[in-house]
């Protein structure tokens, strides 16, 4: 990935000095762009799958309590059982002692009936000591899968935690840039810092003004002290076609430059690990208002800088339950 960023770097720098982009280079850019808005993709998904996975667990842990009920009531009804046979069994001892005086035949007949009883209350037994195993081991599954659990909702409160207090210093670090189109809020897990045109480039061009900087060199500095945040740079632009010329095209084009540029200014600080930037661009196809009047179309023209924390750890945990 860091090799990646190098090269689409200087690739974008070596077309900037020309003045020109060819039809080859610029079909490479749209092929490793929609790569990368395929990963952004992805890492919606595998979202998507642990909030269904975690809904799943809950699901298996209640019913896992109610089959646990379930079984001690069966448990219950063999003990009763056992205690009736074992009654039946006195009563039958009591009236073969009475018996020993009659007849062989009588008496080898309440014999025969004894062995049966002793019989059924030795499967009784066994079959009680086998729910007993059962019910065990269910309760064990239960006690694993609830610690398990528990866990892993702790993990996820941590993350949502540290994205919080990712979110507040964001803020107070910006502080400064209150009410110059730039906005910092937290969504669906992760951290959004937005920042309109205004703040950062002329019309039609992709190179950052000094205020600008100065704001992305604050998220930047917020960055290197949270390595393990994934960090996706995306530009947007409002529906009004590019009218410029040079080596810009459209605003497909005009959008990823300006993510790209603002992916340099990151890159700049040395305790960012680059393999967690992807920049992308949007065009006009990602609108936070309706493009109808001045003031709705400065909104769009953004820079959204979305800080996404690592899931590898959460992964694995729900693998290997």
């Amino acid at each position: 990935m860091k090799t990646m960023k190098k090269v689409l770097l200087s690739m974008l720098l070596a077309l900037t000095l020309a003045s020109c982009v060819s039809k080859k280079v610029y079909n490479e850019l749209e092929s490793k762009y929609s790569a990368l808005k395929k990963e952004n993709r992805k890492l919606a998904d595998e979202i998507d799958a642990l909030k269904q996975e975690k809904a799943a667990l809950e699901t298996q842990s209640l019913s896992l309590g109610e089959e646990i009920d379930r079984l001690t009531a069966e448990r219950n009804k063999l003990r009763n059982d056992l205690a009736s046979n074992e009654k039946n069994l006195q009563t039958l001892q009591a009236s073969y002692k009475a018996l020993e005086k009659n007849s062989d035949e009588a008496l080898q007949a309440n014999m025969n009936k004894n062995r049966e009883l002793l019989a059924q209350l030795d499967a009784k037994e066994r079959a009680l000591a086998a729910e007993q195993a059962r019910l065990d081991k269910l309760r064990s599954e239960l006690e694993y899968s609830s610690k398990r659990l528990d866990e892993l909702e702790r993990m996820i409160a941590a993350k949502d935690a540290s994205m919080k207090k990712l979110r507040e210093t964001l803020s107070k670090a910006l502080n400064s840039f209150e009410g110059k189109g730039l906005t910092v809020q937290q969504k669906d897990g992760k951290v959004y810092v937005s920042m309109e045109n205004k703040l950062l480039f002329n019309s039609g061009s992709w190179a950052v003004g000094a205020e600008g900087r100065r704001a992305v060199v604050e998220v930047g500095k917020v960055l290197a002290a949270n390595p393990d945040i994934s960090v996706l740079i995306e530009g947007h632009t409002d529906d009004d076609a590019y009218q410029g010329s040079g080596p810009i095209a459209d605003n497909w084009d005009l959008s990823t430059k300006r993510a790209t540029a603002i992916v340099a200014i990151l890159s700049e600080n040395k305790g960012i690990n680059r393999q967690n930037l992807t920049a992308a661009g949007r065009s006009e196809y990602a609108p936070v208002a309706s493009n109808n009047n001045a003031e709705n179309k400065a909104k769009n023209r953004r820079i959204e800088i979305i800080l996404t924390p690592k899931l590898d750890e959460i992964s694995k945990m729900l693998n290997d339950l």
